[in-house]
């Protein structure tokens, strides 16, 4: 990789992010080639106590909680304890009888049967006919936020999410379309039944422990509360337009939800991590499920994992109804857990077929491509996602410094 073009990553990020105050502070990662050729620092974890940003700080990662809980999930299907064809019944019985929409509201919802029934294989990808409150696109959304299923701010626990979608319809028949949702919390739930083991802890005792990632939790414990950044905001989550005013502070690290051990352990959004910590799961996932001697999956279980799983082999634009996601969409499919670059032309960006990806709501994103041996994760805290596009930026700063093909 050219070092003046890796150079040219972080003046970019610097003078259009950093200088401008558009982000307080960013981690910039890039492992290429079992080498960090890439480790960029800048900017501040706590802009109100003017905190200076350091390696070791500790981001929301949101949504890149949902790639480690759809490992911890084919885990257990290495071990045949689930099958991808399972259906999700098998494992929550109140669910046999889940309806899909055709009309009316929350007190009054009509249901027909769906085509077939939900499989555990649909939450992996997103095809389940759930969703999420913040899409604010149909009244079963509506039912979600007044519900407030799924969110993390909710006094309930993971067990009354369950039930409470007993009670709701699906917004389409599995296997009909792709919905970002709250697919990945119930993977959680499933894991936590199957194993006999609390989620939070097979997570811990099965991927973080072994994995050497020693600051990956659901809360940050009283010993790390200066290490854990400040999280910003111009607009809300699912927001159809985002403010062009400056970042306010959305959730002050001092006082912040996350202090203490949640009542609600979200497998879709609810960990805290560190740019060190991620990037080991995603060395794991380049080296084919094996780091430093630790073994969590079969190359052929990752093969499968980042593959497009969508119906008809279709990409995201041809079956998504979200409003909202953390996936460019032209060329892109969706694997157990990822999305995938299907046809890297159509994303109108540089990449390679098979390389697969995911973000978080604050803006936070990595990548593995393994054709080119390389890794990149970027770290920060703005909701949403997408209030401005440094992910596609970093995309092309990034393959652009690739002075020779990958093997």
């Amino acid at each position: 990789m050219s070092r003046e073009r890796l150079e040219r990553i972080e003046r970019f990020i610097d003078a259009n992010y950093i200088a401008t105050g558009k982000l307080a502070g960013t981690v910039t990662q890039v492992w290429r080639r079992g080498e960090l050729a890439l480790n960029s620092i800048l900017g501040l974890a706590d802009r109100e106590r003017k905190v200076p940003l350091a390696e070791d700080a500790i981001f929301r990662i949101y949504s890149m909680t949902k790639p480690i809980t759809s490992v911890a999930v084919m885990m257990l299907v290495e071990e045949c304890k689930i099958a991808l064809d399972d259906p999700v019944s098998k494992y929550i019985p109140a669910w046999e009888k889940l309806g899909v929409y055709t009309g009316g509201f929350m007190e009054s919802f009509q249901t027909r049967p769906p085509l077939r029934p939900m499989l555990v294989v649909d939450l992996l990808r997103h095809t389940s006919g759930l969703t999420y409150g913040f899409q604010q696109n149909t009244n079963v959304d509506a039912a979600y936020r007044r519900l407030k299923v799924g969110e993390l701010a909710n006094a309930g626990t993971l067990d009354e999410m369950i039930e409470k979608l007993a009670t709701l319809p699906l917004e389409f028949s599995p296997g009909e379309a792709w919905n970002y949702s709250v697919s990945t919390d119930v993977l959680g739930y499933i894991v936590g039944k199957v194993s006999g083991t609390p989620f939070e802890v097979f997570l811990k005792e099965r991927i973080f422990d072994p994995l050497g990632m020693v600051d990956t939790a659901f809360y940050v414990p009283e010993a790390k509360i200066s290490r854990f950044c400040a999280c910003y905001a111009i607009g809300a989550l699912g927001s159809k337009v985002v403010s062009a005013k400056a970042p306010t502070l959305q959730d002050d690290p001092r006082t912040s939800p996350y202090l203490k051990p949640p009542s609600f352990v979200s497998g879709g959004g609810g960990l805290v991590s560190t740019a060190t910590d991620y990037m080991r799961f995603a060395q794991m996932l380049l080296r084919g499920g094996e780091l430093d001697g630790v073994r969590l999956l079969g190359p052929k279980t990752l093969a499968l994992m980042t593959v497009n799983h969508l119906p008809g082999g279709l990409d995201l634009p041809r079956l998504s109804r979200s409003l909202f996601s953390e996936a460019a969409y032209e060329g892109v499919g969706f694997g157990l857990g990822f999305a995938t670059t299907m046809t890297p032309a159509n994303t109108l960006v540089p990449g390679s077929a098979g390389d697969f990806f995911w973000g978080g709501a604050a803006s936070t994103f990595f990548w593995v491509d393994p054709h080119e041996d390389l890794i990149v994760l970027f770290l920060t805290q703005l909701l949403p996602s997408s209030a401005h596009p440094v992910r596609r930026q970093l995309r092309t700063l990034v393959y652009s410094a690739i002075t020779e093909s990958g093997a």
